[in-house]
Formats: C-alpha cells, structure tokens, sequence
C-alpha cells in the first residue's frame, strides 16, 4: 500500500502519520482519530456540515486531500471548546438558539470563527453571503445570522 508521510497540527497537537494519498481530511478526523463533531453530510463540499479551521480559514474536509495539508494548523470544533469548557463562539450559539438538531453547528461556528479572523465584513449581506456554504437542515437562519453577527461585532 502506498503511503505518504505528512506533518500537521491538530487542535493543537503535533501529528506526523502516513497515510494514503486519497484519504480526506474528513475521513481522518471521523474514522482515524474518532473527531465527530465534523460531520459527513453531502461528502461533496456542497452543505458545509464539514466544515473546519486549516490556518484560521474555513474549508470542506469533505474536498481537502490530508496529503494537501503537510504543515498546516487544523482546528476541528474539538479544538475550539468542550462541554465543560465552553468557547465564546459556542456559548453565543447557545445564547442565540442558533442550533436546532445540531448538526450543522460544528461547521456554523468554524464558519463565523473564520468570518471574524478575516475582519472583512461590512454589511449584513456580506455576513449573510460568508455563512451561505453553510446549509441548515432546520431552517434556523434568523438565529445563525444573529450569532454570527454578534461573533463577528464582540470579537
């Protein structure tokens, strides 16, 4: 079997594996490393439900080959915080009632935590247009919206 060795932080770790070469960030972080809070949703970098941090930018795991990714930073939502220690970011999705089932929200809050690391925003409908690769499957826009907006203004 064919591998390549690649070098790579993880929520802050240092990692050095060798993989196969069409292993996708998504499938590391779900079946290697057991991370499923990035959730498997279209696996065609259409819904967002993947989405994480790599260097501070938001991108669909679904689409990143790992061998891609030697020497970068990668943040899963994980990395961001934990049930008993919560990130502002999640705690103002909670605030908000930005979440229905939940499971477009790992991608939502990566999504707005990149949104706010570019500091690019001037209008509503560019906020609204940043968080558009990101589909609910409840419906619950208003409240995602609102949390981003408010991400985006405290930060």
């Amino acid at each position: 079997m064919n591998t390549n060795p690649v070098h790579f932080t993880l929520n802050g770790k240092p990692v050095k594996i060798s993989i196969e070469p069409w292993t996708t960030l998504l499938d590391y972080l779900r079946y290697h490393k057991k991370l499923v809070g990035t959730k498997k949703g279209c696996d065609h970098g259409q819904c967002g439900a993947c989405t994480v941090l790599v260097d501070g930018n938001s991108v669909n795991s679904c689409l990143c080959l790992l061998v891609s990714l030697d020497g970068k930073d990668i943040t899963t939502i994980e990395g961001i915080g934990t049930a008993d220690n919560l990130s502002v970011e999640q705690q103002i999705f909670i605030e908000e009632d930005a979440y229905q089932c939940g499971f477009c929200t790992p991608g939502q809050i990566c999504s707005t935590i990149a949104m706010r690391n570019r500091g690019e925003i001037n209008s509503e409908e560019e906020l609204k247009d940043w968080m558009s690769g990101n589909l609910c499957r409840c419906a619950a826009y208003k409240n995602l919206t609102k949390a981003a907006r408010r991400i985006y203004k405290e930060s």
